[in-house]
């Protein structure tokens, strides 16, 4: 999802709470909100609502909801732990994970690395070709369903990248998606079991995981949508999270050295240090959005599927995190996304809470 735009924002509550609750309220008066926050050495968590319509569970700071491309944030933390440990190299190229017949077209496909996957500069298209015709019948359910991991070395090879990697910014659904199956290639197995192991388990994130279900029910325009599935690109928005899973890890991504040292701990410092992968292109962190303000960078990325919509962002200087979910899709006129990204920008700014 792209990045809120900057704005400016009414006069703030007084209270942490009371700007929590003004997030949370933005969602709609019927959605299932979980928002938290850290800062000041302090956290809190307001919630809203229910996990579903029956109004029978109250959504808690527990409660897993679909993140969407949040996930992605994931997929990059296990890149650079593989890295850390040696299973992969950062600047590994694509034609030594994938058959050369695979290999995109035009004179720049051999050249992407895992780290233009995990930049978002490998020029490759935001989805991958064939998924379209694949997903029109369930477009507004689920389109990736249908689109199976056979299929994937398929449209690898049917896409054509017509600039040299590194260059450019160009947000692929399916680079991300690949990166995350090739992780689990090399980890000889499949992608959640792989970020179970080294990054979820080790980080003590027990509501976070691929499998199956959210305890929320997402909606869109009202109505229930059925679990979220894309089968061939796990790594790039099959993950269900909680409000407190996922600021635990944004605290850890701020404060590494809460960490003991070890390849995870190595890999929370590489995924936030700018790179350029090439002479004339941008600096960037892996996955993350990144806005640089006075005495402070912002880290941010929201989220969507089909009904559910979230937002993580967190600045290390001073420690702050903030996390924003809801059970109801993302729209163009919602303020959600806008409203928790101006939360995270207020609370580390000065005068802070």
């Amino acid at each position: 999802m792209c990045p809120p735009a900057e704005s400016a924002s009414e006069p703030e509550p007084a209270s942490l709470t009371e700007r929590l609750r003004l997030v949370a309220r933005s969602a709609g008066p019927d959605a299932g909100v979980a928002v938290a926050a850290y800062t000041g050495g302090d956290s809190l968590t307001v919630c809203q609502g229910f996990t579903d319509r029956t109004r029978t569970q109250p959504v808690g700071e527990a409660t897993r909801f679909e993140v969407g491309s949040v996930t992605k944030t994931f997929t990059v933390l296990l890149l650079a732990e593989m890295a850390a440990r040696g299973a992969v190299r950062l600047g590994e190229p694509l034609s030594r994970c994938v058959p050369a017949w695979a290999l995109p077209r035009g004179p720049h496909g051999a050249a992407i690395t895992l780290e233009h996957l995990a930049t978002h500069t490998a020029g490759l298209p935001r989805l991958p070709p064939g998924l379209l015709p694949a997903g029109a019948r369930s477009w507004y359910s689920n389109p990736y369903a249908h689109y199976t991991p056979d299929r994937l070395l398929d449209s690898l090879a049917r896409s054509r990248v017509r600039h040299r990697p590194g260059t450019r910014v160009g947000y692929s659904n399916f680079g991300m998606g690949l990166l995350g199956h090739l992780l689990a290639e090399r980890a000889s197995t499949d992608y959640a079991s792989a970020l179970q192991t080294h990054v979820l388990r080790p980080l003590h994130l027990a509501d976070t995981g691929c499998d199956g279900l959210a305890q929320a029910t997402g909606h869109l325009r009202g109505r229930p949508r059925p679990p979220w599935s894309i089968p061939a690109l796990p790594g790039a928005g099959a993950l269900r999270s909680s409000a407190r899973d996922l600021l635990t890890c944004l605290r850890y991504l701020a404060e590494p050295t809460r960490l003991p040292d070890g390849s995870l701990r190595e890999a929370m410092t590489e995924v936030l240090r700018l790179r350029a992968l090439s002479a004339d292109g941008p600096r960037l962190p892996l996955a993350w959005n990144r806005r640089g303000l006075p005495g402070r960078d912002l880290y941010f990325h929201a989220g969507g599927t089909r009904g559910f919509t979230a937002f993580t962002g967190f600045t290390p200087h001073p420690e702050t995190a903030v996390v924003a979910l809801t059970n109801t899709n993302p729209t163009l006129r919602g303020t959600f996304i806008q409203q928790a990204y101006l939360l995270l920008r207020g609370l580390s700014g000065p005068g802070g809470p």
